[in-house]
């Protein structure tokens, strides 16, 4: 696919040029403001970075469908819900999508055309995914209030899986950790702000490779839900290339559903805003929504890979990377960024701004928890 097939729906921003020329170059300039700009416009931007390797994505791919093909008493060994789980696996059918009942959420989904709404969530059924957490982040150097978001790390205990598991994780975390952080400096830059104020605000961040595992055996019927329509807590989040299409997203400006659609081999990753730099922005940036499903795209690759990888396993894995602002961190809208953000939401009425109260990071990830079934 090419690059300007791609931009059809989002912003393609390239890394390389950032990171090959000095910041105060037009070239770099333009490039983080458009970076800005499209986080503001679609809460979602395509990266292009040389350094990410598509054999470390797929090797990642290929561990975690292994490690989700083991029997549930295995996979159980590894379940932390006493931390929330926040380290460690979750299983299918414990994490609740919070859109279901959150009033603010369905007005959202309401003033949708019906044809861009997102599949029916209004039974609040817990989503049919696994999920593994793997700890990514600098341990602070100070005592922590929160010690559960920063717990440590979960080693899975099948002797094929774990020798190799640490480096593969380690290897492909990096690679979007890199990229993430670069987005960071770049969004700041385009908003005004010194270049490693997002970067800096999430160096002790808990951040976190999460990928996601459907079987697609048992929750393969057209229109399952995988994960219902969401955003997500932390401050931004990257996505490598999944084999199975599914994912799509909602554009702010429009309020179309975009299936996100990866080109076939390129250094390509995703990037969504979560809800912690739209709070830090004061709603100038928006936490991106988005929904997994099984759609005909992704049946068109269940059969497809049947007769190309038969020996694989039938599990659609999201290769996902959640990066935080530190847990400690004092969270309050910069007040330049709110004053853009009420010029650009006129249209609202006082009832429907949201308000976004002085907070610790570890506050509102707590908040956050609770609301999607992970906490008490």
């Amino acid at each position: 696919m090419s690059e300007s097939a791609l931009s059809e729906t989002l912003p393609v921003i390239d890394l390389d040029v950032f990171l090959s020329q000095p910041t105060q170059s037009i070239r770099v300039q333009e490039e983080c403001n458009k970076a800005a700009d499209a986080l503001i416009t679609y809460g979602a931007l395509l990266v292009h970075d040389s350094r990410v390797s598509e054999e470390d994505n797929d090797a990642f791919l290929d561990l975690i469908e292994d490690y989700f093909a083991q029997p549930v008493e295995d996979l159980k060994k590894d379940e932390r819900p006493e931390i929330h789980y926040q380290v460690g696996v979750t299983l299918e059918n414990t994490e609740k999508p919070k859109c279901a009942v959150d009033e603010p959420c369905l007005d959202i989904i309401a003033n949708l055309d019906p044809a861009e709404r997102p599949l029916d969530i209004s039974g609040h059924h817990p989503d049919p995914k696994c999920r593994f957490f793997w700890k990514m982040g600098t341990p602070p150097p100070y005592e922590t209030e929160y010690p559960a978001l920063n717990a440590p790390n979960v080693v899975p205990q099948a002797p094929r899986i774990s020798e190799k598991w640490e480096s593969t994780m380690e290897i492909w975390g990096h690679s979007m950790k890199n990229a993430v952080e670069n987005i960071a400096e770049m969004t700041a830059i385009g908003l005004g702000l010194p270049r490693e104020f997002i970067k800096d605000a999430g160096k002790y961040g808990p951040h976190l490779l999460g990928p996601t595992a459907s079987d697609l055996v048992k929750y393969g019927q057209k229109d399952t839900i995988l994960a219902g329509f969401h955003t997500d807590l932390n401050c931004l989040t990257i996505h490598g290339r999944s084999r199975y299409p599914g994912l799509n997203i909602w554009a702010r400006n429009t309020g179309k559903r975009i299936p996100v659609r990866f080109p076939p081999t390129g250094r390509y990753l995703l990037v969504q805003a979560g809800k912690q730099i739209e709070h830090l922005t004061g709603g100038l940036i928006k936490a991106g929504f988005h929904e997994v499903v099984v759609n005909e795209a992704t049946l068109q690759t269940v059969e497809r890979r049947k007769e190309t990888h038969s020996d694989r396993p039938n599990i659609r894995i999201s290769s996902t990377f959640f990066w935080h602002l530190s847990s400690d961190y004092e969270l309050v809208p910069v007040h330049k960024l709110s004053e853009r953000a009420n010029a650009f939401n006129l249209n609202q009425t006082v009832d429907q701004r949201t308000v976004y109260e002085r907070m610790k990071v570890g506050q509102q990830v707590q908040n956050a928890l609770k609301s999607i079934a992970l906490m008490a």
